[in-house]
């Protein structure tokens, strides 16, 4: 059996969602609504509205809403069970455990436990004859077995089955293992995942591992593996050592680009690094940073590809809440060389203390993004020049400070040699033109018909549309005004779209058992899609007054279209439009 509804209902009233949304999103109050900067996608102005009356979210910009359980939902990359403990332990309110038999919940649990398990054996390993290779990569490394124990560092013997063999004996299947990434089936043989590596678990900030990546020991390709996508892990929303980083007392972020950078950083007393799981940046991970500090560092390799890395990294937090620098590694000297490094190999060779020196000088994105323009350009010819500033002034026309701007175009001016307010001025006409571009791109893509009234996800898409928009109308009329339910005679078939005939089924239901209809209860049974879609509903505006002619005109609309439907005219009618089509 699921979890009661009655306990839903409960839950969803002693969970305010402007209070729960705070904790996540920095929230200004706009009329009778809060906005603020949707935490789901990337922007620079705010789309993202809360209101505390419908008790309900929306974005304008990336479509996402529903009620409080979604936003946990989406915000903490749980299903919805797990987000119900989750909003239940936040409210003081304990969750009916024997009715929690849902078949994802149980999935979950048991890939976690298994995933424990396995990071057990892992680091068990280290101390074993199975694991000396690993534990000699450390030494090698320098990392002290202190170090080791505080990651729960471990080792996958070079053998085909040593851990498929060691989890059947605590009573877990082949299967289990595969849906879980640590076994791989190939021509109908299944074998372990990780063999002859280093294995480094990731655990996420509740403690729970739910992932590993592997560094080769040997000259097994490719050097890093990762955990695949699972149930219990989305790369995209994890970082390797936010469980540490998570509790420390400085008042930033460092991310670097590898496990063992965290690693070595963590045991040189950087204990607020943290690494993504083989993927630039994501907002699902800058979300889950914002939850600690407010500052990040970024310290990726002086590679070229730890260069492009920055900048991609750089273009996500743009005009984000947070106060972005970059640590710009030295090259190294080996054998009387310059060497490209990374945060492991400096800390190595200069130790600590250089690297807090590093830290401490380390200058904005701004300043990284200036300087990376000026090595492209010879500033002493006038052409490379022209070229700079031109460059320089669309990074500087994409920031929203005029503080900022003045600061950096300062900059800038004395790099090129030319005065303050030209770089203004050709500032303020290049943000200019980026605004009125990016409102006629809104308004173009407000104007297309099929995106004002189709939904956004495919699966929900209206066969009847005219119909549709009028089922959308009785649906909003019914939350708005509940009075207007015992006198709607509409049967749930009647409805051309099956999602909108289910809500409206749901209404029904509900009213008759006299139960909440506020849109977080009703929409709390969704998934993501159909919950964004019905939040952006009742948006819509709904003309004041007259409600009850308004519901009739609605169900008129919704009939005339079932007999027209069900009809030879329908059929005419669309083969007169193919023919006109055709002639066009």
């Amino acid at each position: 059996m699921a979890i009661p509804e009655s306990f839903i209902d409960r839950l969803v009233e002693r969970s305010d969602i402007v209070d729960v949304v705070s904790s996540y999103v920095r929230l200004s109050r706009r009329g009778g609504e809060y906005a603020g900067l949707c935490p789901f996608h990337n922007e620079r102005t705010p789309s993202f509205y809360v209101s505390a009356d419908r008790q309900a979210y929306h974005c304008f910009g990336c479509g996402a809403g529903g009620g409080v359980i979604h936003f946990i939902m989406s915000i903490e990359n749980l299903g919805y069970a797990d987000a119900v403990h989750f909003l239940a332990r936040r409210a003081g309110m304990t969750v009916p455990e024997d009715e929690r038999d849902d078949e994802l919940p149980k999935l979950r649990r048991r890939m976690l436990e298994l995933n424990r398990e396995a990071a057990r054996w892992f680091h068990a390993n280290l101390n074993s004859e199975a694991g000396r290779r690993a534990a000699e990569y450390l030494e090698k490394r320098r990392i002290t077995m202190k170090t080791a124990v505080r990651f729960g560092l471990g080792a996958a013997p070079d053998s085909w089955d040593g851990l498929i063999k060691a989890m059947a004996e605590k009573g877990y299947a082949r299967e289990e293992l595969e849906r879980a990434g640590l076994a791989v089936r190939r021509e109908g043989k299944v074998y372990d995942r990780f063999r002859d590596r280093l294995m480094f678990p990731v655990i996420d900030v509740r403690g729970d591992v739910i992932a590993f990546g592997g560094r080769a020991i040997g000259d097994a390709e490719p050097k890093y593996l990762n955990s695949p996508e699972t149930p219990v892990f989305s790369k995209r929303r994890a970082l390797y050592g936010i469980n540490l980083a998570k509790n420390t007392k400085r008042s930033n972020i460092i991310l670097c680009e590898g496990n063992v950078d965290v690693v070595t950083l963590h045991q040189a007393g950087f204990d607020n690094a943290v690494a993504s799981m083989g993927t630039s940046l994501t907002v699902e991970q800058t979300r889950l940073i914002s939850r600690f500090c407010k500052e990040i560092v970024i310290c990726y390799d002086n590679d070229p590809a730890g260069q492009k890395a920055t900048e991609r990294a750089l273009e996500i937090l743009k005009n984000s809440d947070f106060s972005v620098r970059v640590l710009k590694l030295p090259d190294r000297i080996e054998n009387g060389m310059a060497v490209k490094c990374d945060a492991d190999d400096f800390i190595k060779q200069y130790g600590a203390e250089a690297f807090e020196k590093l830290l401490k000088g380390s200058g904005t994105g701004m300043d990284y993004k200036l300087m990376a323009l000026q090595s492209r350009y010879n500033l002493t010819k006038d052409e490379d020049r022209v070229e700079y500033l031109k460059s320089a002034v669309e990074e500087l026309a994409g920031l929203d400070s005029p503080v900022e701007r003045e600061v950096y175009a300062a900059k800038t001016a004395q790099a090129a040699g030319v005065s303050l307010q030209s770089v203004l001025d050709e500032v303020s006409r290049t943000a200019g033109k980026k605004r009125r571009e990016e409102k006629k791109r809104h308004e173009r893509e407000a104007l297309r018909p099929e995106r004002q009234v189709q939904p956004r996800e495919r699966s929900l898409k209206y066969e009847n549309v005219r119909s549709a928009m009028a089922e959308e109308g009785v649906i909003r009329l019914l939350l708005r005004d509940t009075s207007l339910i015992d006198g709607c005679e509409l049967a749930e078939e009647e409805f051309t779209s099956p999602f909108l005939g289910r809500i409206y089924g749901e209404i029904r239901r509900r009213a008759a058992e006299n139960r909440s209809l506020s849109p977080p209860a009703i929409t709390a049974p969704l998934d993501a899609a159909e919950a964004s879609h019905l939040t952006e509903i009742l948006e819509k505006p709904e003309a004041s007054g007259e409600s009850r002619r308004a519901l009739e005109d609605y169900i008129r609309v919704i009939r005339r279209e079932r007999v027209l439907s069900s009809s030879d005219l329908a059929e005419i009618v669309k083969k007169m439009k193919e023919e006109k089509g055709g002639r066009g």
